[in-house]
């Protein structure tokens, strides 16, 4: 595993080592002793998730509050996904930044998202299948989230607009303005 810094604070991509052949490949997904040797801390992961979603599903941008916040590695296992990591930890130097980057099943790059982060992701390929291993339990009451266009991050989320496909719930987040 290779850890390259993002432009925020804390949140690094985590690319893995591919062995490749005429069979096709091989590669570590997760060890514990190497991924908490390259973010400096000890993570401890208790659950995975994964969801499937089609071209123009945006989720996001999510978090969770208080004690029930979570630190996410994230990746793609198929298809191709615009990943959005947004710092909402009001003391940090990067608060209210926000780092995009394309996971892919082709590129196996994975993103690990600190707690004190808003996340969220839209898909650009056909489908995907999204994968996220978390250090907290969900928590109902914890939830929080900060509306996807919101114009003071400007996210460019790269599709059209007419192609999104936003759940109810996600299309009346506040705005940033609203929460901090």
């Amino acid at each position: 595993m290779k850890r390259t810094d993002t432009i925020l604070k804390d949140c690094f991509i985590i690319d893995p080592i591919v062995f490749g052949d005429q069979r096709g490949y091989f590669f570590e997904s997760y060890n514990k002793e190497k991924f908490d040797n390259l973010v400096g801390h000890e993570v401890n992961f208790i659950q995975d998730n994964e969801s499937f979603s089609r071209k123009g599903v945006l989720r996001g941008l999510h978090f969770q509050k208080g004690m029930h916040a979570q630190a996410k590695l994230v990746r793609v296992t198929q298809g191709t996904v615009l990943d959005v990591a947004l710092d909402i930890r009001q003391n940090s130097p990067t608060f209210l930044q926000h780092y995009s980057i394309k996971l892919s099943s082709e590129n196996k790059k994975q993103l690990f998202i600190p707690r004190g982060f808003a996340h969220g992701f839209i898909v650009i390929s056909d489908i995907a299948v999204f994968n996220y291993k978390c250090d907290n339990s969900y928590n109902k009451d914890s939830e929080g989230g900060i509306i996807f266009n919101d114009e003071q991050l400007n996210i460019d989320w790269i599709l059209n607009p007419k192609e999104y496909i936003v759940s109810d719930k996600d299309k009346i987040l506040p705005t940033v303005k609203e929460l901090f």
